[in-house]
């Protein structure tokens, strides 16, 4: 057994299929939580996906070896601070974060001022759900898991948390917090924005009543993840900000591109769009099989 006691701050989705398959695998001694409310005290009982949980983030990390804050992004600062006293000296922490950037620059400096370790991470797995009776115990199983040590980070601290999400039955992928953000901007933050703006436009009450009759399946799986959290895709699309809208740019670009295809009539140039995009998707599912579901 790895680790004495993990205590995973913020028990929603993935904190609580953390505290699922850390449990099932048999990972720490104890599981301990930290939650906002007294019914998720209740919950983490209700769902098994803690030892003990508490309102008490003091009590929650006592203690603790390793720490995984699943708070949203703008709340992982506050929550860092409030944890600090009372971190055991050379605890390792991570995140479960969607941007790693801001993160990493304003959690790492906190964690060595109480003698702990922050690595960031992220893993690629997720759904448009929300909510502890979401959780699944299976989440991570394949999942790609980003992680994102700095120059500061020593190699026992990242082989710890790279080993963490192994044990989860992910696949960890190291890279630069820069990198990281980069890549996700085009990957999951810049289809969420046109997941959003399709479901906006195509459902827009100034369409007449029969539009949504005729949005079928395609329509449904092209706007799944536009049913996530506002609150949520606020603050990622805040915190990787620059990034997403240079993406979101250069996209706008290319459909202006399309756009103008179809104005001239351009048969060849609109077979050539969907062609190239359709060889793209399937290269892409044969060589991941789609492993990742964020």
């Amino acid at each position: 057994m790895p680790w004495d006691r993990i205590s995973i701050i913020g028990v929603g989705l993935l904190g609580g299929s953390l505290g699922l398959a850390i449990k099932q695998r048999k990972m720490a001694g104890k599981v301990h939580a930290y939650v906002r409310r007294a019914e998720g005290v209740a919950e983490c009982k209700q769902f098994s996906t803690a030892d003990f949980a508490t309102q008490s983030i003091a009590q929650a990390v006592e203690g603790a070896d390793f720490i995984v804050i699943c708070t949203p992004l703008a709340q992982m600062r506050q929550v860092m601070e409030l944890m600090g006293p009372h971190l055991k000296p050379g605890a390792i922490i991570t995140d479960v974060g969607s941007v790693k950037g801001s993160i990493v620059q304003e959690l790492e400096p906190l964690a060595l001022k109480w003698k702990c370790e922050f690595i960031g991470s992220h893993p690629m797995a997720g759904s448009e759900k929300r909510g502890m009776n979401a959780a699944k115990a299976d989440l991570f199983n394949s999942a790609i898991c980003l992680i994102t040590p700095t120059a500061h980070s020593s190699a026992s601290g990242f082989s710890a948390v790279q080993n963490f999400w192994k044990d989860l039955g992910g696949v960890p992928v190291r890279m630069t917090p820069e990198l990281h953000d980069d890549l996700v901007s085009r990957s999951s933050h810049l289809p969420h924005v046109v997941a959003a703006e399709l479901a906006n436009y195509v459902l827009s009450p100034a369409h007449p009543k029969e539009q949504a009759m005729v949005c079928a399946t395609g329509f449904r799986d092209s706007t799944r993840i536009a049913a996530g959290s506002p609150e949520v895709w606020r603050d990622i699309a805040m915190a990787n900000q620059k990034n997403l809208a240079r993406v979101l740019g250069v996209f706008i670009e290319d459909m202006q591109e399309f756009q103008l295809a179809l104005e001239r009539g351009d048969a060849k140039m609109i077979e050539e769009f969907f062609s190239k995009a359709k060889q793209r998707r399937e290269q892409w599912s044969q060589d991941s099989s789609g492993a990742s579901t964020e």
